[in-house]
């Protein structure tokens, strides 16, 4: 077997022809909204929720991106309305739930992907590049959860909160930022899964392994040696995180609340 290229996921016509383990009318009828949609991991939950009947809304910073994943996606007749904006200011978070709401009369699952992360040591990060991050992927999530809680009470309505995190209870050597945001955003997948119980709010996190994508691009060549250090000694894939995300929005994962999904090959006992 070829060597898998751990910098580039599957690309869009890739996804599209992968087979499908729920039925493909699985979310049909129901809204999907997705922050960092064009990213790797994005890309793929878009095509799959898609694919299995939902309404997609992709969020994302550049125009440019999301549109080419809305085009992509209306090839195989997927509903998908864009929103650029920032999961970092609160104002566009609360914009954007207000607008999905209204336009589309209900959010059924808000999947907390956006993120970003760079690798340096801790005695070199600036203030601003820790902000940077954890704002990203503390904060951004934060206010994502928040608003979308708030729009499901006031329209008593049930809702589902999937946050893409990263492994827990391990040294992170060389993302402390990312390391100290992760780890808040599980704390705060696991409070408010029992806050919000009550209203029919369901709040998972997935941890991430290592799989093929284009973000692995940011760290340094010396790390390739060890993308695949997991017992099944090989990286995973976009598809996996997607499929996983779609178990957690499904009605199978109906008594599943405040749970850490790990999709890492094992790498979390390693």
């Amino acid at each position: 077997m070829a060597e898998r290229d751990p910098y580039h996921s599957h690309t869009f016509e890739e996804l599209c022809a992968l087979p499908l383990v729920y039925h493909d009318k699985l979310f049909a009828d129901q809204v999907v909204l997705i922050t960092g949609a064009a990213g790797g991991i994005g890309t793929a939950m878009s095509v799959l929720f898609g694919r299995l009947g939902a309404t997609v809304v992709a969020t994302g910073r550049t125009d440019s991106s999301l549109a080419r994943l809305a085009a992509d996606l209306a090839t195989i007749n997927v509903a998908c309305e864009t929103v650029t904006m920032t999961v970092r200011d609160s104002d566009a978070v609360a914009a954007t739930i207000e607008h999905v709401a209204s336009s589309h009369g209900r959010i059924d699952h808000v999947i907390n992907n956006a993120g970003g992360q760079f690798s340096a040591e801790a005695l070199d990060i600036t203030p601003k590049g820790w902000a940077a991050v954890v704002e990203t992927n503390l904060y951004g999530t934060w206010y994502m959860m928040q608003e979308a809680a708030r729009r499901w009470v006031a329209d008593e309505q049930s809702g589902n909160i999937i946050n893409i995190s990263t492994i827990q209870g391990r040294a992170s050597v060389g993302i402390p930022h990312t390391a100290a945001a992760r780890a808040g955003g599980v704390a705060l997948t696991r409070s408010l899964a029992v806050e919000w119980a009550p209203y029919d709010i369901r709040v998972n996190s997935i941890a991430v392994g290592v799989v093929a994508s284009e973000g692995l691009q940011t760290y340094p060549a010396e790390a390739k040696a060890s993308f695949g250090h997991n017992p099944m000694r090989r990286l995973g894939d976009v598809w996996d995180v997607a499929q996983g995300a779609a178990y957690l929005a499904s009605p199978a994962a109906d008594f599943i609340t405040g749970t850490h999904l790990e999709i890492t090959g094992g790498e979390h006992i390693w």
